[in-house]
């Protein structure tokens, strides 16, 4: 498993909303240009990380607790343990194109938004996939036999914007 960080620019503050970037345009895209096309393609989830305003952070509400967010991960995992039993495949991570087109079945109405992620994002085959087994596992969470239209925006939103 790979996790990394980056700042969106060499000063940091690129899309702050309370500092001022003062990096060109070209300094930007150079800097996010040092991590390669075929590198970021083989990440599965990009989530950009805004400030945190103080309101948020002093605020009292709680939100799910973690006991029942492990009892549904661990939920999911057991489904992809019996979905893959036998082919040595651990999680949908690991899943092969063959696999892929067997498990990940999208909803009918979802297809039109998969077409459209493939055009205006470029996909290549691996990006493809990886929406795809993301979205797997989004609807495993949820407990969903099939991937909805839901399932699929949000595995398209963890796809890089700026990067690619």
């Amino acid at each position: 498993m790979l996790v990394a960080a980056m700042n969106p620019c060499p000063c940091g503050f690129h899309g702050d909303t309370l500092k001022e970037c003062r990096c060109s345009f070209s300094e930007v895209t150079r800097y996010t240009k040092r991590i390669s096309g075929p590198l970021l393609d083989r990440i599965d989830i990009f989530v950009e990380v805004p400030r945190v305003e103080y309101e948020k952070l002093a605020d009292e509400t709680v939100g799910e607790i973690s006991q029942k967010v492990r009892a549904r991960v661990e939920a999911a995992r057991q489904v992809q343990r019996e979905r893959f039993d036998g082919r040595g495949v651990a999680c949908n991570a690991d899943a092969t194109a063959l696999e892929v087109r067997e498990f990940c079945q999208v909803e009918p109405s979802a297809q039109s938004l998969l077409r459209t992620a493939m055009k205006q994002l470029s996909l290549s085959a691996r990006g493809f996939h990886r929406i795809l087994k993301v979205a797997r596992t989004i609807a495993d969470l949820d407990g969903a036999g099939t991937i909805t239209t839901q399932h699929l925006a949000e595995s398209i939103q963890y796809r890089p914007r700026s990067l690619m």
